[in-house]
């Protein structure tokens, strides 16, 4: 665990500011921080307070770090919506044993949601709140590809045991991923990677926390007033030669491989998130989700909290990471599978990224259509369901399908 010391006398204002335009083109060239879709969302600059844990209970340990920060911190609060006040974005690890789970406190964040925007701002005494200097954003340049720590080649014979183990009756599902390595020659700028990616997917919730950029289209959960919810994708389709989105909706919905994994998705979810609600609303019958370079099954869950000690949000993904959509089923199984087969550091990929407030709310999407940036490389991770019926040359067509996303990006 390590907890970065905290300055004294610390306050924190949240004030309503006219529209601020692009959330994103508010970022300096640095650290900055994201979660937004579409126009609304959250960005922020600067460093308050940095958490970071591993191991099975970092989770909880984040839990407890946060409501001891946001209990001593002095707050004005104008506007007092979720997102106001005292808020940290977060970034959790798939596997316990991988180091850098991080709660960040920006210093300024910027806000909007239904039309209304804010800015909170903390300061440290009679300090200034920290400026930020933006420049001009840089495009990536020439990129070269490299492989990662699992080529495409070794992820084909991953699945293709990963089939065998399934038909064999050791588990019903996994997901497993490899990784590709893009290498600039100058240091890449995380905002030219955030920035292709919201243009591209509007509909997705484009992060970046600590290094970790990506667009996600699942929403692992959002804890909103005593209400939870959750977007569970698992079936995917892409394009192929004169295919249009009907053709690929009506195809997806009539794949039993496809419906069967998200099956297995939705019950994980609705069996961890079940006993931390009064109510749960778990449809019956998945929908179809089309974005830019994939097409997903998708089935949205609700829930409403006792009003007695709810979980908080940052407990809750502790109880439903992770799901059979990015780990398998049974869990257990399934991740030590992922551990034995992929034999890499996964990192935050797939893990719980977003934002929590001072009053537990907050969302968490599922780190999905991501890359981690370091200097001038990027390392680009996607992976897919596995289940007895997958064909392993399909599987390996799906993963890069998804990075699409990221490459494209990246390339301009």
């Amino acid at each position: 665990m390590t907890i970065a010391p905290l300055p004294t006398g610390l306050g924190v204002r949240t004030r309503l500011v006219d529209d601020p335009g692009h959330l994103i083109d508010l970022l300096p060239d640095e650290n900055g921080l994201s979660w937004v879709r579409g126009s609304d969302g959250l960005v922020g600059w600067g460093e308050v307070a940095r958490f970071s844990a591993v191991g099975p209970d970092r989770f909880a340990e984040a839990d407890r770090w946060w409501r001891s920060f946001s209990g001593r911190v002095d707050v004005h609060d104008e506007v007092g919506v979720p997102g106001t006040g005292p808020v940290a974005f977060a970034s959790f690890t798939f596997a316990d044993s991988s180091p850098g789970s991080v709660l960040v406190v920006p210093r300024v964040l910027v806000g909007r949601r239904d039309g209304r925007a804010w800015v909170t701002e903390f300061a440290d005494g009679d300090s200034a709140t920290a400026m930020r200097s933006v420049t001009p954003v840089r495009p990536s340049g020439t990129l070269r590809y490299a492989d990662g720590h699992l080529p495409a080649d070794r992820y084909r014979h991953a699945v293709a045991e990963a089939v065998r183990r399934m038909r064999a009756g050791e588990l019903d599902k996994v997901a497993l991923a490899h990784d590709l390595l893009a290498v600039a020659e100058e240091p890449l700028d995380a905002r030219f990677l955030l920035a292709g990616l919201a243009r591209s997917y509007p509909t997705c919730w484009s992060y970046a926390v600590d290094g970790l950029v990506g667009a996600t289209p699942e929403l692992l959960i959002r804890r909103t007033a005593g209400t939870v919810s959750s977007r569970v994708l698992a079936g995917t389709i892409w394009p192929g030669p004169g295919g249009s989105d009907a053709d690929m909706a009506e195809r997806l919905l009539g794949s039993a491989k496809d419906r069967q994994e998200h099956e297995f998705a939705v019950e994980s979810l609705a069996d961890t998130l079940r006993p931390l609600c009064a109510e749960l609303e778990v449809p019956g019958t998945p929908s179809v989700i089309a974005l830019h370079n994939v097409s997903h099954l998708a089935s949205d869950v609700y829930g409403k909290l006792p009003t007695d000690n709810p979980a908080s949000l940052l407990r809750i993904a502790e109880a439903v990471h992770p799901t059979a959509a990015v780990g398998g089923t049974p869990r257990k199984a399934a991740v030590d599978l992922i551990a034995e087969l992929e034999g890499m550091d996964r990192g935050r990929y797939a893990g719980p990224v977003g934002w929590v407030d001072g009053d537990g709310d907050g969302e968490l999407g599922i780190a999905l259509r991501c890359a981690q940036l370091d200097g001038r490389v990027a390392r680009l991770i996607a992976g897919c369901g596995v289940v007895a019926d997958s064909d392993p040359d399909v599987e390996v067509r799906e993963a890069a399908a998804k990075m699409v996303a990221v490459r494209d990006a990246l390339e301009g």
